[in-house]
C-alpha cells in the first residue's frame, strides 16, 4: 500500500479534520503529516503520494521525495508545486478548484474593498486608543472595479459586485462575454484602462508571464484615489513599486493577502504603513473548505491506488521543457 505525506501550516483542528478524515476512509494507506515543510525528514523519502497547499511546501521537498509520484494541492494556485526545479516530471500534480473557493475570495473582495472605502483600520487604531474620531470615507455605488484575471472567482464576484451598484471591467487575455461585466478588455489595453478604475482587484494566476505584472507603470497609471487588492499572488506585483508609489500617495491605499514572501518578513513596511491592511493569505479560507476539499481529495486517492489516473480531477497540465 501507498504512503501518504501531508504537510499543512494551518490550526490544529483544520489540520485533525484532514487527517481523521483521510486515515476512516483508507484504513491501509500510511498516513504521516507534518506542520512544515522543515519537518518532513522522515517521511518524504517513503512518500507516494503528498498533500499540502503549494504555497506551504519548498523545492526540497521534491528534492527529497524520490519516489513520489503524484502532488495533490489543496488550493488552486500550483506555483509552489509545479515551479520548483526538483519536481520530476512523471510527477502527477492536481488541484482544487472552482466553487470551493469562490464565496470566500468573493467575499475576501468586498472586506477589502468596505474596509478601504470606510477607513476601517484607522476606526481600529483609533478603538485601541479610546478615541472617538471619525474619519472620511467613500460608497462603494457608483464606483468603478476593475478585475484583472477572469476565471470562476471573477465570474462570481463580478454580480457581487453589480449588486453594490459597481461598474465592472474585466481584464483578461481572452475576452469574452460573462454575466456582471459590463466591459471586457485584454491585458495590453491595462495602461488606459486604469485612469478609470477605483478598485483594482488582482485574482491573475501566478507565472513566470505574470511575474512583476503590476509595477511602476501600472501602478502609476492608476489614479491617486484609487485602491489596489491583492487576492492572487504575491509574486504578481512589485512590491518595491507598491511602496513606494503608497509612501507618495500615488494611490490611496491597498489591501493585501499574498505575498512575494511568505510569511510576510516582521521588518517589511507594509507592516508599518497607515494605508495598507495585511492579513495573512486568509482570502481563500473558511469554515467549509476542508469539508468541501476532502471529498475531491478522496476521490483522487482512490482513483489514484486504483491506477486509474486518467479519470482524477483537476490534474494540471505542467509545462514541457524547451
Amino acid at each position: 500500500m501507498a504512503n501518504l505525506l501531508i504537510v499543512l501550516t494551518l490550526p490544529e483542528p483544520v489540520k485533525t479534520k484532514y487527517y481523521n478524515h483521510l486515515r476512516a476512509k483508507f484504513p491501509d494507506l500510511t498516513i504521516n503529516m507534518v506542520d512544515h515543510h522543515s519537518k518532513v525528514g522522515p517521511y518524504i523519502d517513503s512518500a507516494d503520494i503528498l498533500v499540502s497547499f503549494g504555497v506551504q511546501l519548498a523545492d526540497h521537498v521534491y528534492k527529497e521525495g524520490r519516489n513520489l509520484k503524484w502532488v495533490q494541492a489543496l488550493g488552486t494556485g500550483v506555483d509552489g508545486i509545479i515551479g520548483e526545479p526538483s519536481l520530476q516530471d512523471h510527477v502527477l500534480v492536481t488541484n482544487i478548484h472552482g466553487r470551493i473557493m469562490a464565496d470566500s475570495m468573493s467575499e475576501a473582495a468586498f472586506l477589502a474593498m468596505l474596509a478601504l472605502s470606510r477607513n476601517f483600520p484607522r476606526a481600529l487604531r483609533a478603538q485601541a486608543r479610546h478615541a472617538w474620531e471619525r474619519a472620511p470615507s467613500r460608497l462603494l455605488n457608483g464606483k468603478t472595479v476593475g478585475i484583472l484575471g477572469v476565471g470562476m472567482i471573477a465570474a462570481d464576484l463580478a454580480p457581487r459586485c453589480k449588486a453594490f451598484g459597481m461598474r465592472v471591467i474585466g481584464i483578461t487575455a481572452t475576452k469574452r462575454d460573462l454575466p456582471g461585466f459590463d466591459r471586457m478588455v485584454g491585458r495590453e489595453e491595462l495602461p488606459q484602462t486604469l485612469p478609470d478604475v477605483d478598485y483594482l482587484i488582482l485574482l491573475i494566476p501566478y507565472s513566470a508571464e505574470t511575474r512583476g505584472l503590476v509595477g511602476e507603470k501600472l501602478i502609476s497609471a492608476m489614479k491617486p484615489t484609487s485602491y489596489l487588492v491583492n487576492l492572487a499572488r504575491g509574486g504578481v506585483v512589485d512590491e518595491d513599486a507598491l511602496v513606494e508609489a503608497l509612501r507618495q500617495n500615488k494611490i490611496a491605499g491597498a489591501a493585501l493577502d499574498v505575498f512575494a514572501t511568505e510569511p510576510l518578513p516582521a521588518d517589511h513596511p507594509f507592516w508599518s504603513m497607515e494605508n495598507v491592511i495585511v492579513t495573512p493569505h486568509l482570502g481563500g479560507f473558511h469554515d467549509e473548505y476542508a469539508d468541501r476539499a476532502l471529498p475531491i481529495v478522496e476521490d483522487n486517492i482512490r482513483k489514484f491506488l486504483a491506477g486509474d489516473t486518467e479519470n482524477m480531477s483537476n490534474v494540471v497540465k505542467r509545462p514541457t521543457a524547451g
